[in-house]
């Protein structure tokens, strides 16, 4: 099963969230991208991920250009808030779906509020990824 995960950087939500899925099943092929990726991975959220056992350190920052003639059973976008915009693909995909969550690197105060954010929207993803993998995907698979 081909799933895509989509955001704007691609540094952050969308590389938890890929890193959630794969984490759940090998049998996946998940890729992320952004409508305008970053090239880097947010340094916190490889750390936040790092923190409980997910290793996303060689992950890429891709342009959701790279993935627009490939076929997609899923493609899901992560972009939260109301002001960001989230990408739109047309590609050929099954399945379309938007799991938002609030961007940690947006956050501002103490290290210790913005690393609290980002184990915050971690615990989001993984609890949302799971149970769309465990609902949804697993029993397609």
């Amino acid at each position: 099963m081909n799933i895509l995960i989509l955001c704007t950087g691609n540094s952050c939500r969308s590389q938890m969230a890929h890193g959630f899925l794969q984490s759940f099943d090998n049998r996946l092929t998940v890729c992320s991208a952004g409508t305008e990726a970053s090239g880097k991975l947010n340094k916190n959220a490889v750390r936040a991920m790092a923190e409980i056992g997910v290793d996303i350190s060689n992950n890429t920052s891709d342009s959701v250009e790279l993935y627009l003639n490939d076929e997609w059973d899923y493609v899901i976008t992560v972009c939260g808030g109301a002001n960001e915009n989230c990408p739109a693909f047309f590609g050929k995909v099954k399945h379309r779906l938007h799991i938002g969550f609030d961007d940690p690197s947006h956050a501002t105060g103490s290290d210790e509020f913005i690393w609290s954010e980002f184990i915050r929207v971690r615990n989001e993803i993984k609890e949302q990824f799971f149970a769309l993998y465990t609902e949804h995907i697993k029993p397609q698979l």
